[in-house]
């Protein structure tokens, strides 16, 4: 039977060889708007791998809608790089097309030379914690007339299409929005006002490119914002813009200040593909789904279902650029996905730093960090098979050299797989999953369940060892902390210790939060059984939100600095915190634990002295490396790496890129 994903695509004149669409993301990898190698590099390996369709950007329309490392169309002087990159992408075998945009409320003073953003309205965002000034009527033709001179640059360089923003919380957005459009003439007030501005710019961008030239606007199916435009008016312009004559219609969700997660573990995956569906129903041009879509098998099934035309995957291409060619030709099992941690892609871009990603180490460093062959293969031990042992093997394979993995327990991933405990966090099984099968993909050889110690490795005689030994959980100096109900954070993620009702949590760190999410879940309704209430109407739906976030445990984490989450990243930590809340969970933060007692657990904040009650205590308070057969090796001179937390505790981002980079270097 022929794939439905791999069945080519029209966009108006413009052939696509399959359904999958790379969409702009932020890359923050231009310098001074200028395309850079480090651009050319990242989308030329992602049209190498097999997308269909890559959408870059977004790209600027003028000097104020974008940051320095912003893609720039909004000169002449650009165009050079960008015909470069869209070469690039051409003769690795995919469509190109450019995203154009303007921030909007969405820019900071910051970038605007201290000037304010502009917006239909005033109103402040609580993004930027910034208010925007109100565009003038004279200014508002000028913009529009910035979109139509950036897309007929962009038809010059060579691309095949171009796709204009009108979501997100940008500046098309906030005129439709009734929540930031206030305006009171042509513009406002209606929603055939407020759909005007992004109608008219359509109307100019399709004049400027011509009238066989592809057009696709990536548009919210939701702004999910109180006060805002919903789904059926999005609908409704949605319908507008095909009369327009827009030729393809991208449908993602939210706003960045909308209370909803929508990129992170916690989304189900394909779970906005409703929205898409609901445009699909109501237009005759192609219509792709976006968000959370990270495997090839759930990409066909959304469009064998009938809920859009293409699928967008844009991290998915991140996390493993050969996605679609390992799918195309049966190699599905070979994939590494996207665990939608959002810690090295939209973490990354709110430091202002360049997208690279957990997955994989050599995303943003396609070229510095390409393996060659070692003109001098060596017999390679691997001590360790969590991620960092994982990513070591697979980069000192690609090497050349000879490779086995030794791990001491009977499964691979290490901590990858306490992190795969937490509600939302499940994917990080997943990966533990893919890594292991980047080996055997490469035929390296794994020894699970062997304690390597001084025996082993004078049998084996290796040439090179790396310790990727991992790390241990630490038990603080607190009076009491030997007591028998007091547990560590790993154990409770592992499943090898139960826990009382009253539970005490030490430690507000990652682990400390992640910890207290799957305990506070302990007692709640499933998915499965909520949507059987639901759908049978045999309770109030107020009642079943109660039964589905309400568990059945008293948790309390005790922090000693003023916040909790401080090393989870802020893409993540809103959404991890907002879980504890709806979940019940106490805080203690600026408090230190002076004692645990049989009783409970004495803390103090300044001179307040509380006993917190507890039947089990939860120590989550760090890890320090396990490195002891470094000592052997140093003896015996053996050549050596130590890599992830071996070598300092952190977080698995640094354990997977420390692995790859440790064995790429053998």
């Amino acid at each position: 039977m022929k794939d439905i994903l791999f069945e080519p695509i029209a966009i108006r004149r413009l052939e696509v060889k399959n359904r999958i669409y790379l969409p702009a993301m932020h890359l923050n990898m231009a310098i001074n708007f200028e395309v850079t190698d480090q651009i050319v590099e990242f989308y030329a390996e992602r049209a190498r791998g097999g997308a269909g369709l890559i959408c870059v950007g977004f790209a600027t329309v003028d000097e104020h809608s974008g940051t320095l490392i912003n893609i720039g169309a909004h000169r002449d002087e650009f165009i050079p790089g960008l015909r470069r990159l869209a070469l690039a992408i051409g003769e690795g075998g995919a469509r190109s097309a450019v995203q154009l945009n303007h921030a909007g409320r969405y820019n900071y003073s910051f970038f605007l030379d201290g000037k304010q953003a502009v917006a239909p309205s005033a109103v402040p965002s609580r993004l930027t914690k910034e208010t925007p000034r109100e565009l003038r009527p004279e200014e508002i033709p000028a913009i529009i007339d910035a979109f139509a001179r950036a897309a007929g640059r962009c038809k010059e360089a060579g691309f095949d299409a171009v796709e204009v923003l009108h979501g997100t919380g940008y500046l098309i957005s906030s005129f439709l929005s009734p929540l930031t459009n206030k305006r009171t003439d042509a513009y406002g007030g209606s929603l055939e006002n407020r759909m005007r501005f992004g109608l008219e710019l359509m109307r100019a961008v399709r004049g400027a490119v011509g009238g066989d030239y592809p057009l696709i606007v990536r548009m919210n199916g939701n702004d999910f914002m109180e006060g805002g435009i919903g789904r059926k008016d999005l609908q409704a312009y949605a319908q507008a813009l095909v009369r327009e004559g827009v030729d393809a219609l991208c449908i993602n969700v939210g706003w960045h200040e909308a209370p909803l997660p929508q990129i992170v573990g916690e989304v189900p995956r394909g779970a906005f593909a409703y929205l898409a569906r609901g445009i699909k129903e109501l237009v005759a041009v192609p219509v792709i789904a976006s968000h959370r879509i990270s495997d090839p098998g759930e990409a066909r099934e959304l469009i064998e279902d009938g809920m859009c035309d293409m699928v967008a995957m844009g991290r998915a291409l991140i996390a493993d650029p050969f996605l679609p060619e390992k799918a195309r030709t049966g190699r599905e099992k070979e994939i590494l996905h996207c665990v939608a941690c959002a810690q090295g892609c939209f973490d990354h871009i709110f430091k202002l730093r360049a997208v690279e990603c957990l997955c994989n180490p050599r995303a943003g460093f396609e070229k510095e960090r390409a393996i060659e062959r070692s003109p001098a293969p060596l017999k390679v031990m691997v001590v360790g098979g969590g991620p960092a042992g994982l990513a070591a093997a697979a980069a000192a394979g690609d090497r050349g050299h000879r490779v086995t993995l030794y791990e001491k327990e009977d499964r691979l991933g290490g901590q990858l797989l306490l992190a795969a405990a937490p509600p939302g966090r499940r994917e990080f099984a997943d990966l533990a999953r893919d890594l292991g099968a980047q080996l055997a993909a490469r035929k390296i050889p794994v020894v699970l369940g062997c304690q390597v110690d001084e025996a082993l490795i004078e049998k084996e005689k290796p040439g090179h060892v790396i310790l990727a030994t991992g790390a241990k959980p630490l038990r603080p100096p607190i009076p009491g902390g030997d007591l028998p109900h007091v547990v560590q954070a790993w154990d409770v993620l592992a499943g090898r210790a139960r826990t009382g009702r009253r539970v005490v949590i030490v430690g507000g760190g990652a682990v400390g939060v992640e910890t207290a999410m799957l305990l506070a879940e302990k007692g709640t309704l499933s998915a499965e059984a909520l949507k059987f209430l639901l759908v049978n109407r045999a309770e109030d739906p107020e009642d079943l939100y109660a039964f589905a976030t309400k568990g059945t445990k008293s948790i309390v984490v005790v922090e000693m600095i003023d916040r909790l989450g401080k090393d989870i990243g802020k893409t993540t930590r809103w959404g991890m915190l907002q879980a504890l809340s709806r979940g019940g969970v106490g805080e203690r933060v600026a408090t230190r634990v002076a004692e645990i007692t049989p009783e409970g657990v004495r803390v103090e904040a300044g001179s307040k002295v509380e006993l917190i009650p507890a039947d089990t205590v939860v120590l989550a308070v760090g890890a320090a490396p396990e490195a002891s057969l470094k000592e052997v090796l140093e003896r015996k001179r053996i050549p050596f790496t130590v890599a992830g937390d071996a070598l300092k505790a952190a977080l698995a981002y640094d354990a997977i890129h420390a692995g790859f980079l440790a064995g790429r270097a053998v």
